[in-house]
This record gives C-alpha cells, structure tokens and sequence, in this order.
C-alpha cells in the first residue's frame, strides 16, 4: 500500500499504551472515543503521539480490516 509504513502498522498491533486508564491495551485496540479525547487535547509527543495518531486515522476510517494480516502473522 503506497505512503504506508508497514513498520508503523506492525508496531500498532504490538505496542501497549504506557500509562492512562488504558495502560496496558494494545494501541490498535484502544477505543475510539479514548483516541478522540487525545484529538482533542492533544496527543503525547513523539513516537507514541504518532502511533496513536495512526490508530485513531485507522478507527475513524474504517480501516481496521488493514491489521487483519499483521495481527495474524504476529501470532
């Protein structure tokens, strides 16, 4: 898929959210309206801002059949 970093997708699917009410869930199963309260008030800086970034542009567009494989082959 052009303009996707695979890295960046494998990495949602691994990565847990380090502190919160979440901490602990894996980012790609975070929920949506966990990820629109960071939208709003601003996601965390860095790496992790970015990934959460991407999973919330993924929810919010339907597009969570795209982790289908990665999850799988992560198993």
């Amino acid at each position: 898929m052009e303009g996707v970093n695979s890295e960046i997708l494998k990495e949602i699917c691994i990565v847990r959210m380090p502190f919160g009410k979440y901490q602990g869930t894996i980012l790609a199963d975070l929920p949506v309206s966990y990820l629109e309260w960071f939208n709003r008030k601003g996601m965390p800086p860095g790496k992790l801002g970015m990934q959460l970034a991407t999973v919330y542009e993924i929810k919010l567009n339907g597009l969570m059949e795209l982790l289908i494989p990665i999850r799988a082959s992560l198993r």
